[in-house]
């Protein structure tokens, strides 16, 4: 089982401190967000200097603020620091945010992503571009020297799922089931890449955990961290596919019997890595990764 961990701080000395654990506990990867704290890719490139030998993931960076030139630059940058241990992890966001906290046009995300990736891919391998799209422009080259990272898009419709097959390295998934992971999104962006000749992509699937004796505690604190998901039209749509009427019920919470069967129920399914989003109350948090370690 490849198994990662999903983290985040507001500081980058706790970042550290969080990759480093990880890393001791042997554990081969470390993704963390770009939300409203830290930004992902400067945070990680300190990370990278200070511990080596892991891979470090940005789960996800939204596209809509960031123009692709800018954000293969950065990439490029960042992974030449972390000697090629890079996965660029970006998503759309959603609407909520890209209009309601930035006033941008959430309309046509598909054909968004389409052009986003039509530049940032060319740029990342190829170093140059000339590029005008409905959704956008790109001409011009950057000139940074290092190998490009797997870009893993945060994909879960049908259609985001082909254009993540035909164009990029995977997709990274959260609110998914492993039934929805084994029925849709496994063979919806495998198929893709078969027929665009691609190699097989990766699915980066992370799923909510807690190994606990307090089971009634956990999944009180899951109902308040992951609650809100479950209004998310593209999450809803995922929650929905496996039969699930509350986000909360995602989580993996119990013994570690019980949780290390959840997990590989997902790699059973088609999971090429599964990353644990840790959480829980007291102890719990840090007793669940190291039991997590046995896994590996």
């Amino acid at each position: 089982m490849e198994l990662a961990i999903f983290g985040s701080a507001n500081t980058v000395e706790g970042l550290k401190t969080q990759v480093a654990a990880a890393r001791d506990h042997g554990f081969g990867s470390f993704w963390t967000p770009q939300v409203f704290d830290l930004d992902a890719l400067t945070a990680l490139a300190v990370v990278a200097v200070e511990v080596p030998e892991i891979r470090l993931g940005t789960a996800v960076v939204p596209t809509y603020p960031r123009h692709p030139m800018m954000l293969a630059q950065q990439a490029l940058t960042v992974n030449q620091v972390a000697g090629g241990r890079l996965d660029l992890g970006i998503g759309l966001s959603h609407k909520p945010v890209v209009e309601g906290m930035w006033g941008i046009s959430f309309d046509g995300p598909v054909g968004h992503m389409s052009d986003y990736l039509t530049v940032l891919m060319a740029l990342l391998h190829e170093g140059s571009i000339s590029h005008s799209g409905n959704h956008l422009t790109s001409r011009g080259g950057i000139g940074v020297t290092a190998d490009p990272p797997p870009v893993l898009v945060a994909a879960l419709g049908p259609q985001m799922l082909r254009l993540v097959g035909r164009v990029a390295d995977g997709t990274s998934t959260w609110m998914t089931g492993p039934m929805t992971i084994r029925d849709h999104v496994y063979p919806t962006i495998n198929d893709a890449a078969e027929s665009a000749g691609r190699p097989q992509p990766q699915v980066i699937t992370a799923v909510p955990v807690c190994i606990t004796e307090d089971a009634a505690a956990a999944k009180k604190m899951a109902t308040e961290y992951f609650g809100f998901y479950g209004e998310l039209p593209s999450y809803r749509a995922m929650l929905d596919r496996e039969g699930l009427e509350n986000s909360w019920d995602i989580a993996l919470i119990g013994s570690f019997e019980e949780v290390a069967e959840g997990l590989q129920g997902y790699v059973d399914a088609g999971a090429t890595q599964v990353v644990a989003t840790v959480f829980g109350p007291g102890d719990d948090q840090q007793n669940t990764i190291s039991s997590l370690s046995d896994l590996l």
